[in-house]
């Protein structure tokens, strides 16, 4: 996975250097060439909504850990920079400010500049007008907010973060403010398989914490503890690495979550491809899964340009992408930590195969009959599982992405999960989701067992399982009660349903007893027609109406009734039926 990720970096030109990494900045303060403060402006990416910021690569970054006074250099949060929301700051605080500070009038031996800015941040007054500043804000400033510099004089705003002038003498600078340990032995680079002195701690990554868990600067490779560390050694050196390797693995993996990712509900997905030039969204199969369409059209079109891209692999038609392959991981955040949650790469014609694969296996006809439902989209497939989208698992939500892109069979808990909410829309007389229809039928085709090759999208009157067909005759019931007597509230569904998904025996044959009732209120040829319907589905069944169905029996129940209820009721058989003629027939 780092060799991969390395490879990305080199591909892509992405080259991490140690003393530097990107860094979103959100306010710029203003002062003239001598030092005065002249205000502030709030930096922003285009497009984006206010308060996020603007992201600098390249900018100065000081690796450090545990109980220390250590801060950045140039770009820093406003707590450490003005005090910021620090009414009454401790020594602690202040001594970090302090090493800020410090860092600022050091350079201004190269940029004299810096060292007036540094002047002006001690002066109280002047200190006090920039939190007043921040404090008027809409969105309001944050304490943890990036803040940098910028000169203003008679050419215009340089904003000292662009500039080069103080980038060798950082160079120079930094490696100094580290702690001298004692050189350890060196050992084997897991990345790039030479000799090494492992690098002691590994650049952070960023974009993981959040709203996914975790927080805004994360590690992937660290041990901090001592139960995470073996033979007795200390921090990264149980994951050898030079540190040139372990720049250039956060660089790239920093530049796929900005560039790369999609957020599902408690993980984010990053992905790329080994060509050189980049596939683009139109291409994406990762987009096909994930992208949200605005209409139903859009929707159909996302498994018709899979199979038109798989037919042109398949055909030579496009070579230029015949050898690519994906790479993909499913991230989540805990604590300071990134979690892997999986791995996987593999050719690029198996990722669409699996994609198209996946919009067949879920395709249902929709619940008015008219036609299939539209394909759903991969957090509508999570949806089906759980009464609100955010009560679904990290780890649930990883296993079924890897479903959806490995070709593997459904796990039996999804379908369980997604089995125990169709039963709940159907008693409580609610409209079944499309997805969760098509999450059953799915895990049929996928654990290929018997009768899984025959689940069509719409109703097969030949399935040879008999659950199945108990379905059909429990949807059959409900529609002849409420023909012969309208809506009664609470009818055979909502008080059979449960029981006969598991005890078809003892409940369908008292449905077919009370259904004379029924019959006899309906006009004779209308009462033939269900007649004739129910025993042709009885004779599908003949002496195997089971006692019991297991939970994989009763997702057949399921699908058998949604399909015979979403059947068309073939209005020629019911006009003829009804007929003077169809009486007398």
């Amino acid at each position: 996975m780092l060799h991969a990720l390395t490879e990305y970096a080199n591909l892509h030109g992405i080259q991490g250097e140690a003393g530097f990494t990107t860094k979103r900045i959100r306010w710029l303060l203003n002062f003239s060439s001598d030092g005065d403060y002249l205000g502030l402006i709030e930096l922003n990416q285009p497009g984006a909504k206010p308060g996020v910021g603007k992201e600098f690569s390249n900018m100065p970054h000081l690796k450090f850990s545990g109980d220390t006074t250590m801060r950045q250099f140039l770009v820093d949060t406003a707590q450490f920079a003005v005090l910021l929301g620090e009414d009454d700051p401790s020594k602690k605080l202040l001594a970090k400010r302090g090493f800020y500070l410090r860092l600022l009038r050091d350079a201004g031996e190269v940029v004299p500049f810096l060292a007036k800015v540094a002047s002006a941040l001690e002066d109280e007054r002047s200190r006090r007008m920039i939190c007043d500043d921040l404090a008027r804000q809409t969105p309001k400033a944050k304490p943890a907010d990036n803040l940098t510099f910028a000169e203003i004089d008679a050419q215009g705003s340089r904003i000292m973060a662009e500039q080069d002038t103080w980038r060798d003498w950082w160079r120079g600078y930094f490696p100094t403010l580290l702690k001298k340990k004692k050189a350890a032995n060196p050992m084997r680079c897991l990345v790039s398989g030479e000799m090494c002195e492992p690098a002691a701690t590994h650049p952070k990554i960023k974009g993981i914490g959040g709203d996914i868990g975790g927080k805004v600067e994360t590690s992937l490779v660290g041990f901090n503890l001592d139960p995470f560390c073996s033979y007795g050694l200390e921090q990264s050196s149980n994951a050898a690495m030079d540190a040139e390797q372990t720049e250039q693995y956060a660089a790239a993996l920093n530049d796929l979550i900005a560039r790369h990712s999609y957020r599902l509900t408690g993980n984010k997905i990053v992905h790329w491809y080994s060509g050189r030039d980049e596939v683009s969204d139109q291409l994406d199969p990762f987009s096909f899964l994930t992208e949200q369409a605005d209409t139903e059209s859009d929707e159909a079109d996302a498994q018709a340009v899979a199979g038109r891209l798989l037919d042109s692999i398949r055909t030579a038609k496009r070579q230029d992408i015949l050898g690519y392959r994906f790479y993909a991981m499913t991230l989540s955040g805990s604590s300071a930590r990134v979690m892997v949650r999986d791995w996987m790469e593999g050719r690029f014609e198996d990722l669409v195969a699996s994609v198209d694969a996946w919009f067949e296996h879920l395709a249902i006809v929709r619940r008015d009959g008219d036609g299939l439902a539209p394909k759903p989209k991969f957090l509508a497939v999570l949806g089906a599982l759980v009464r609100e989208l955010k009560d679904v698992p990290p780890p649930v939500e990883a296993k079924l992405w890897r479903v959806a892109v490995r070709k593997e069979p459904i796990p039996e808990f999804a379908m369980a999960q997604a089995l125990a909410r169709v039963k709940i829309d159907i008693i409580a007389d609610t409209p079944m989701r499309h997805a969760r229809i098509g999450l059953l039928k799915a895990y049929h085709i996928r654990k290929n067992r018997e009768g899984g090759a025959e689940m069509k999208p719409y109703l097969n009157e030949d399935h040879p399982d008999a659950a199945y067909h108990c379905g059909r005759l429990m949807a059959i019931y409900a529609d002849l009660q409420y023909a012969a007597l309208g809506d009664v509230g609470a009818g055979v569904v909502q008080r059979f349903y449960a029981a006969a998904s598991a005890t078809p025996a003892l409940i369908l044959g008292r449905l077919s007893r009370g259904s004379q009732f029924h019959l006899n209120k309906l006009d004779g040829g209308l009462g033939h027609w269900y007649e004739q319907r129910l025993a042709d589905v009885w004779g599908k069944i003949k002496d195997a109406l089971p006692k019991t169905l297991t939970l994989e029996e009763q997702s057949l129940f399921a699908l058998g009734y949604y399909q015979q209820k979403a059947a068309p009721k073939k209005r020629e058989e019911i006009d003829v039926a009804t007929s003077p003629e169809g009486d007398e027939s």
